[in-house]
């Protein structure tokens, strides 16, 4: 997208010794959308990420976050960008408080604290306890909070909603889409499928270190399978059907039938309008499911 483009990665690789964990990474994040960047545990979600902040330096290929590259201008890049590991590391013996005030002083104070307390509120956090007396969810609300509270222009959030209950995140589903909104870019790693289909405009499927699939996720999920489950007035001869593209008969009784479609049904429905037609429902894929079709057959993914 030229200079839409807020991070662009051409044939990006890193190698762990002899272990390859990306294998030529090509993306695209457009200024202003949510990407979800999906895939399992150990799929190179989080490597991904620490190449794009500099944390680590990639082997080879290119790399552009806000029109910078990373490992030239680290320091302006990370300025500009919310972060939030995966493996998130504080002071255990500061305060929340005490935390996210050094936070922002590393920042040049740029967070309002009205805002700090604000966005505490929202997610049920107490400034005032010590790190180290924090339950691991606690501990994730107080990392989406330094990753929000000074309204960067490019979020990148390793697993956000890891360890928090389910109001919470609905609560941090409902940050992004306001910062969205307020004109920041939102990156984000998951594989809670549910989570990416409810927030994310686009996705990106990763699997062994090569991003395998870039689609907005409502034409992902309807260019899926379905199933369609069609009642009869009457029995009918539905053998017609399997002349039908992308058709596919799963079971039949006399007054119904459960049939598969791959993508769109159009011409199924044109088909079953000569047929005596009581009721029609049709499936719609999860993304999980669409999911699952590029992973099934991968094995076990070998690093992050």
């Amino acid at each position: 997208m030229g200079d839409e483009a807020v991070i662009k990665t051409e044939g990006l690789t890193k190698s762990y010794g002899k272990v390859r964990a990306l294998r030529g990474v090509d993306l695209e994040v457009r200024q202003g959308e949510i990407f979800g960047f999906l895939g399992p545990n150990g799929a190179g979600k989080t490597t991904t990420i620490r190449c794009l902040l500099d944390m680590i330096r990639r082997d080879g290929g290119e790399a552009r976050v806000l029109g910078l590259d990373p490992q030239k201008a680290s320091v302006e890049v990370r300025r500009r960008v919310g972060y939030l590991p995966g493996d998130l590391r504080m002071d255990e013996n500061l305060s929340v408080q005490g935390v996210l005030r050094y936070l922002n002083s590393l920042r040049g104070r740029k967070a309002d604290w009205d805002d700090v307390r604000r966005l505490a509120s929202r997610l049920d956090l107490d400034l005032k306890p010590a790190i180290k007396n924090l339950s691991k969810g606690n501990k994730q609300k107080v990392g989406v909070v330094q990753a929000l509270m000074h309204r960067p222009e490019l979020l990148m959030l390793d697993e956000p909603t890891f360890g928090l209950d389910p109001l919470i995140q609905q609560e941090v589903h409902r940050l992004l889409k306001e910062s969205k909104d307020g004109g920041a870019t939102v990156f984000f790693s998951s594989h809670i499928l549910s989570e990416v289909q409810e927030v994310a405009e686009r996705v990106g499927i990763i699997r062994l270190g090569v991003v395998v699939e870039v689609a907005d996720t409502a034409s992902l999920i309807n260019r899926a399978l379905r199933r369609v489950r069609v009642s009869f007035k009457q029995p009918v001869d539905i053998s017609g059907l399997r002349s039908v593209p992308r058709v596919q008969i799963l079971s039949q009784e006399p007054g119904s039938a459960l049939l598969e479609i791959e993508g769109e049904i159009d011409d199924l429905v044109k088909a079953l309008a000569g047929y005596p037609l009581r009721d029609l429902e049709t499936e719609r894929p999860s993304l999980e499911e669409v999911f699952l079709t590029y992973y099934a057959p991968a094995g076990k993914e070998a690093v992050q």
